[in-house]
């Protein structure tokens, strides 16, 4: 069992940062491909970013690609999300997400279907 709680959003300006956190519970945590996603305005799911179980691993949608970057602390049990250049479509609720069926990414890490644990969500909203 994972429990996944995130935090770090809020309001800020078009070109400004912002560092989501996701605090996790649970022994899997550290063996755990983690990801993040978000729902915008349109209700569109989108995958953002995943990391492999030691951070060795990442990978990005296109849209963020160049601006964000996701890392983790697994001694702290943390995995982090620093987004920089925000823009307003970057607007949405931010969910943390563990799948604990494997710690490698691999070529579905950017589907929601791979992930088994899901936090309430983080909402940034970026003013223009």
């Amino acid at each position: 069992q994972v429990q996944l709680v995130e935090s770090g959003g809020g309001l800020v300006q078009a070109g400004g940062s912002l560092r989501l956190s996701c605090a996790a519970s649970g022994r899997t945590f550290n063996s755990a491909v983690m990801g993040w996603f978000r729902q915008g305005l349109r209700k569109e799911f989108e995958f953002v970013a995943a990391v492999s179980w030691n951070g060795g691993s990442t990978i990005y949608a296109d849209s963020v690609k160049g601006r964000f970057t996701i890392s983790r602390d697994n001694a702290k049990n943390t995995v982090y999300l620093q987004m920089n250049s925000l823009k307003p479509e970057d607007t949405a609720v931010y969910y943390c997400a563990a799948d604990v069926s494997s710690g490698l990414i691999v070529s579905t890490s950017g589907s929601r279907e791979d992930y088994d644990y899901w936090g309430l969500g983080t909402r940034v909203t970026v003013s223009s």
